[in-house]
């Protein structure tokens, strides 16, 4: 039997050597690392040599899968000395410290991808972010309004004109399919703000897998001569051997990929850069007649000739997938994927042995809630987004006990706001010209392309969607012969948050973006006249709407309960289809008030415009000046939306015409969430009757006793609205 103190020794000096082994290996770790980022600094092998293969491999039959870090089942840990493998995780940047983030983005589809792109970013980010923009005046245009309704804490935005750009690129030839825009990368280091340093470049189809704060980090491992960093080209594309007669750009052995890349700034600009790159581009383009890959071929050339320059940054900083992709190389030889970059003109087409992988990745962030990035960086204070403040004091001033406390949260909610969601060609401008504006949610997508066919000018639509959602209306348009055509249409997304349906905001979103002179405020169940656009354009013309005068023309309506119905084309069709008891005048068994003041009776027998007065409850479809009073947002959900903008229309002197030409018809379909709580809940129509108050009040405040005639209406026995 042993003493007692000897178990006890024996575990002591057992534990001992057990911390001496994992210091050992620990010890080991470290210098791995360290030897590892000697290499990728250009500390070990000949200066400018590429990064070395690794060796170990995954079996081929593995798959990736996207998570948290896009780690794949059945990866082994990368080689601990090749410079692709990610055991030695670079040290972050400070918590607080603001990244700087470049991007050149045109036209309306780079435009979506900037957005998932971005999604990515802030789904793993830990860092404020200062997003530097290159855009062209369409971008910018969609990307001011976005990151303004977005409202995503620590998010900087700038924007920098590409049309003031261009000329310092545009006498260069380009083959590639993004143009001019795709070789201002170039210029970044004159067109960024002098006092910038240090700044990530990003092509708009890149998708993160990681905090871009480890990227950022990989700048300490730069040397003192060393100005870009970039991830060697994942293809034998600069090696020339793809076809016959193949003449690639001159490149260091493979070459290196510029859809991520890490810029020195404030050295770039010491060593001259803009003479650097304009003289060897000129030199290269007397033998070689354009880019092919644009700003990509030009980095290379001079990367060729000056080889210090660049730092080799790991792989999985830039996983390619193009046509001709050695990608699997790298991927299937890394622990985890940092980014993934679509860089074939086929996009999520192109052929890859794990591309489905990767596009659930890219998918995950393309459908994202996006009001779900809009969390606060913690412990690390930054001055909010505009109007947040205030936004925050509205909202914590509500009674949560208030029977109408999701009315009034939903009047204060600021809906993200993508405008011209899809490409957009407005027509040329017409002094008589008129938009019809109106706005939808996916219930109503199937009536697009009946009014497409029903009016063929302008429309300015809003659609209250979700981030899946407006993917599926974007696959609907494209797949839609009718929609698909049309150019003229803009389409306008704002994204859904809140219970009740914010149909006012939506109307002023279409309505601010129509670019005609009038507009034609109208319901997207509401079919018009075949003959209607060219009619109201006529109208606006011979009445002289353009010399000052303030007038609502107002287009009578009609409904039918037919699912299949004969459109009439013309008035007298219509008036027979009214006697034969196909057609009604709208709402006429529900809710007459509405549209009586139109007066059916008189426009039966109208040739020309006649005058009627306002009255109480009166909504009719009206065609007024673009710079006509908004809506009040206050209105959401169901009733009394329109009615409260007749009556601004009406307390700004508005004189009311009716058209004796015009129609429209309402078609049958399921009743709106919001109209069967109307219809049900008592509370609902107190909280409307709540809001028809205060608006009267508000009213009454910027009219004064002109505003008496519509408190006097209110008094009036109540009814639906």
């Amino acid at each position: 039997m042993l003493p007692r103190g000897r178990p006890r020794a024996l575990g002591a000096a057992a534990l001992l050597l057990l911390l001496l082994l994992i210091g050992f290996f620990l010890f080991r770790g470290d210098l791995d690392c360290e030897r590892s980022k000697r290499e990728a600094s250009g500390g070990g092998g000949d200066p400018g040599s590429l990064p070395r293969s690794l060796t170990p491999r995954v079996p081929p039959d593995e798959r990736p899968r996207p998570r948290g870090t896009a780690a794949f089942d059945g990866d082994r840990p990368a080689d601990p000395g090749g410079h692709n493998g990610s055991d030695c995780i670079p040290p972050r940047p400070p918590k607080c410290e603001l990244l700087q983030v470049a991007i050149v983005c045109a036209g309306h589809n780079s435009s979506r991808d900037v957005i998932t792109l971005v999604k990515s970013m802030l789904f793993y980010r830990k860092n404020p972010l200062h997003l530097h923009l290159v855009t062209d005046a369409v971008a910018r245009n969609i990307l001011e309004t976005l990151f303004h309704t977005w409202m995503v804490p620590a998010v900087r935005i700038s924007f920098y004109n590409a049309d003031e750009l261009k000329p310092q690129v545009s006498w260069i030839p380009n083959k590639h399919y993004s143009g001019l825009y795709g070789l201002m990368k170039l210029v970044l280091p004159s067109a960024l703000p002098p006092d910038l340093a240090r700044v990530i470049v990003l092509d708009t189809d890149v998708t993160f897998a990681s905090n871009i704060a480890e990227l950022w980090a990989l700048f300490a491992h730069f040397s003192d001569k060393q100005v870009i960093g970039l991830v060697e080209n994942q293809s034998d594309w600069y090696l020339g051997n793809l076809w016959r007669n193949h003449r690639p750009w001159p490149a260091l052995g493979r070459g290196f990929n510029t859809g991520v890349i890490l810029l020195r700034l404030d050295r770039l600009r010491q060593a001259r850069w803009e003479q650097m790159w304009k003289l060897t581009a000129t030199r290269e383009l007397l033998t070689l007649p354009a880019t092919s890959l644009a700003d990509q071929d030009i980095f290379n050339a001079i990367i060729k000739e000056h080889p210090w320059l660049v730092q080799p940054l790991p792989c999985v900083w830039n996983v390619q997938l193009s046509d001709h992709t050695l990608a699997e190389r790298c991927y299937s030889e890394a622990s985890d994927l940092k980014v993934i970059h679509w860089n074939s003109p086929k996009k999520l087409r192109v052929k890859n042995k794990h591309v489905e992988s990767f596009r659930n990745l890219y998918l995950t962030f393309l459908e994202y809630d996006g009001n779900l990035l809009r969390r606060e960086l913690f412990g690390c204070p930054r001055p909010p987004p505009p109007g947040a403040e205030q936004l925050q004091r509205a909202l914590a001033q509500l009674d949560e006990e208030d029977a109408c406390f999701e009315f009034r949260r939903q009047q204060l909610t600021v809906h993200r706001v993508h405008i011209t969601f899809l490409p957009h060609k407005p027509p040329p401008p017409q002094p008589h010209d008129v938009t019809l504006v109106a706005q939808l949610s996916m219930d109503r997508l199937q009536m697009l392309e009946a009014l497409c066919r029903h009016w063929p000018g302008p429309m300015s639509l809003a659609l209250y969607l979700t981030d899946a959602e407006a993917q599926q209306f974007l696959r609907f348009v494209e797949t839609s012969v009718v929609l698909s055509a049309r150019q003229d249409v803009a389409y306008h997304v704002v994204y859904r948050e809140g219970p009740l349906y914010p149909i006012n905001q939506l109307r002023n979103v279409a309505l601010a973006q129509a670019l005609t002179p009038y507009v034609f405020l109208s319901d997207i169940d509401f079919l018009p006249a075949y003959s209607l656009y060219d009619y109201l354009r006529a109208s606006i013309k011979q009445l002289e709407l353009g010399s000052g005068r303030k007038a609502a023309l107002v287009v009578p309506a009609f409904e039918t309960l037919h699912y299949r119905f004969s459109f009439p084309r013309s008035k007298a069709e219509l008036l027979a289809l009214l006697d034969a008891g196909s057609l009604h005048t709208f709402r006429y068994h529900e809710w007459p008030r509405g549209h009586a003041p139109t007066d059916y009776a008189r426009w039966r027998e109208a040739q020309a415009p006649y005058h009627v007065q306002w009255a109480a409850d009166y909504e009719p479809y009206v065609v007024v000046p673009r710079d006509c009073p908004r809506y009040d947002p206050r209105f959401v959900g169901f009733g009394w939306n329109k009615v409260a903008h007749v009556v601004e229309l009406d307390a700004q002197e508005y004189e009311l015409l009716v058209l004796p030409e015009a129609f429209v018809i309402h078609l049958p379909h399921a009743p709106s969430l919001d109209i069967s709580s109307f219809r049900s809940s008592p509370t609902y129509r107190d909280c409307l009757q709540a809001l028809k108050d205060e608006f009267h009040q508000d009213l009454s405040r910027r009219y004064g006793a002109a505003a008496l005639k519509y408190l006097t209406a209110l008094q009036q026995p109540r009814g639906p609205t």
